[in-house]
């Protein structure tokens, strides 16, 4: 059985890089900090730590039981919180990791209802894309994570969570007001010569996949996940886009015109750590989440 003391001192040592600066970390003696180390690689029979100059590295080894030990002590604090509040909710929070546009449209309703209901609970926000609002709910460090996918999954690891889908919003080509084409019979090769703005890796993967299948290659010239730059740069004049029913929701500029990608999507969910039910702060605001997801209209951006 692993003792968590040990294993916070562990995480101590690989965030500060010494034993020193960990015994400072934790109001410990740096004996104290040493000796919790040494009884930890004795109970898992592997080391942990080397030394390097003045500090210390960790081996493989003890990269991979940080990377555990996060996730565990996260957990657990989750848990003291959940019991903490198990009470009632006269008082609790949640912590919600959101992507951007989710945070612009949809987050600000969910929480204005949380707030009706439940004025109690308290609903603290981070902006993070997919991947990293899935590594912050492994880590404990939120309680909930609003992620998107297109086809292809978002890169994350799913294990021991509930997905809960709560909608699929359209996706739009985005050309300057004006552009002469057929939004009826929209052909993504038509804009094969035009340049490109394009985001993150992952959203750049989705918009070559979608010019694959139309038989050609984007040229990408300006890079941005800011919905409003790339709007900006469309009305310019400087090159097109592709962007979800959401971002456009958020704010749409007088100058650009948007086209439904008939054959293209993107699902919007909730994940939570675990399996039902969830704390029930994260349950309430769950329930105020569906509820405007659900009365969405983005049948038109």
């Amino acid at each position: 059985m692993l003792d968590l003391t040990r294993l916070r001192v562990l995480v101590a040592v690989a965030r500060t890089g010494s034993v020193t600066a960990a015994a400072e970390a934790l109001h410990y003696a740096q004996p104290s900090v040493s000796h919790h180390l040494a009884r930890l690689e004795s109970e898992v029979g592997v080391v942990l730590v080397r030394r390097a100059g003045r500090g210390v590295m960790l081996t493989d080894a003890g990269r991979l039981l940080v990377a555990r030990a996060e996730e565990i002590l996260g957990q657990v604090e989750s848990a003291q919180e959940e019991l903490a509040a198990h009470a009632g909710l006269a008082t609790g929070r949640v912590r919600l990791a959101a992507f951007p546009s989710a945070l612009a449209t949809l987050v600000p309703s969910a929480a204005a209802l949380l707030a009706a209901d439940h004025p109690g609970v308290e609903l603290a926000l981070t902006e993070a894309e997919p991947p990293e609002a899935l590594t912050a709910l492994r880590n404990a460090e939120v309680d909930a994570a609003l992620i998107f996918d297109h086809d292809d999954p978002v890169p994350g690891d799913r294990r021991n969570t509930t997905v809960t889908p709560l909608l699929e919003e359209p996706v739009y080509v985005v050309t300057p007001e004006g552009a002469s084409w057929d939004g009826e019979r929209l052909d993504l090769a038509t804009y094969a010569g035009e340049n490109w703005i394009a985001g993150c890796e992952r959203c750049r993967t989705h918009l070559s996949s979608l010019c694959a299948r139309a038989g050609f290659a984007p040229r990408i010239t300006f890079e941005t996940d800011d919905y409003v730059a790339v709007q900006a740069l469309v009305a310019a004049g400087l090159g097109v886009g592709v962007l979800p029913g959401l971002a456009l929701r958020a704010h749409r500029h007088p100058g650009v015109r948007a086209d439904r990608l008939p054959a293209d999507r993107r699902r919007v969910s909730l994940v939570i750590y675990g399996r039902p039910p969830a704390a029930l702060p994260v349950q309430s605001f769950a329930a105020a989440l569906r509820a405007v997801t659900e009365g969405t209209d983005l049948s038109g951006p």
